[in-house]
């Protein structure tokens, strides 16, 4: 079902981003969802159609947009159990495991964590994102597991989603590493863009893409015999982009232990320790893991923070490089 709505530019809102103008006017969604709808050709500014998000607009302007909510694929609701770690009317925060994509699309429609939240919760979930997404907030890949926050209702969703833009939600990841980073500690600030080799990969570039910025900080480094070096590393995000923490990994020369997408495929070792092999090889995923997410409260304005566990894969072999170095 479409929905054509017109706007009418006054001098008050003249020069601003065309997505900032249609989120300040259409309320109900988001600004993510109304750039896809310009970038789908799906708004008209004084009858022109190849316009970009960030197309500058002037008094007097006629805008039009054509709000499209087709839903392509009925969402499914699927008891899954999850990994809730707190809840309340607003919000939850959960653990996301391993192999769990956060919402459907490209094949998976059924297995989604957007299918356990409708199964749990019915309706009872933020519908800014589109219908596809209830309650979706944020993301982290299918291989990589920890926190997120899940908006049970419209106004914690806006909230939540401010602070996404402002950048004040933080978010530590832990990682192993094969080799050294040089710096050891520091802050890596690029563009990221889709790679134009592999659409399904991002890149760093010089010259286009979103601006990506990741603070990171080397705890530890494991040099031991018959294993190659492994560093354990902090990143903490200051942007969300699509691989940011990976792209930026193989950008300083290193890939995560298990990184099939980005990291070096059928590794061959001259000389490998038995044990740190077995379980390197029963590590499904990347060993990348969003330990401690902490923001404001939507309703009580306080800040919260928390903590999660690591998963198993991680942890067996995180074990055993400490055990080997003691």
């Amino acid at each position: 079902m479409n929905n054509t709505i017109k706007f009418y530019v006054d001098s008050e809102n003249s020069g601003k981003r065309l997505d900032i103008f249609l989120a300040k006017k259409i309320n109900n969604l988001t600004r993510s969802y109304l750039k896809k709808l310009i970038e789908n050709k799906e708004v008209k500014l004084n009858g022109a159609i190849s316009l970009s998000p960030s197309t500058k607009i002037k008094n007097k302007d006629e805008i039009l947009i054509n709000i499209v909510e087709k839903q392509h694929h009925e969402l499914i609701p699927k008891k899954i159990d999850l990994d809730i770690i707190y809840e309340d009317k607003d919000i939850l925060v959960l653990n996301k495991p391993k192999g769990m994509v956060v919402h459907p699309g490209a094949g998976n429609y059924k297995n989604t964590l957007v299918n356990a939240l409708i199964f749990k919760y019915k309706k009872n979930l933020s519908n800014k994102n589109g219908p596809l997404r209830p309650g979706i907030v944020h993301r982290i890949d299918k291989e990589t597991s920890g926190l997120l926050v899940v908006a049970k209702n419209n106004f914690a969703h806006a909230k939540l989603g401010s602070q996404f833009s402002e950048h004040t939600i933080r978010r530590k990841y832990l990682c192993l590493t094969w080799g050294v980073i040089r710096p050891l500690n520091g802050k890596i600030n690029t563009l990221i863009t889709r790679d134009k080799k592999n659409r399904q990969l991002m890149t760093v570039s010089d010259i286009t893409g979103k601006r990506a910025i990741t603070n990171y900080r080397t705890i530890k480094i494991f040099d031991l015999k018959d294993i190659p070096k492994i560093s354990l590393i902090e990143c903490e995000l200051e942007t969300g982009r699509t691989h940011q923490i990976r792209v930026h990994l193989k950008y300083k020369g290193s890939t995560l232990l298990g990184d099939k997408q980005y990291g070096k495929k059928n590794i061959k070792f001259k000389k490998i320790n038995s044990e740190f092999f077995v379980k390197l090889n029963k590590l499904t995923g990347q060993a990348l893991h969003a330990k401690t997410l902490a923001f404001i409260h939507p309703s009580t304005n306080k800040w919260i923070s928390f903590d999660s566990r690591l998963p198993n894969g991680f942890k067996k072999i995180l074990n055993l490089l400490e055990n080997l170095s003691s």
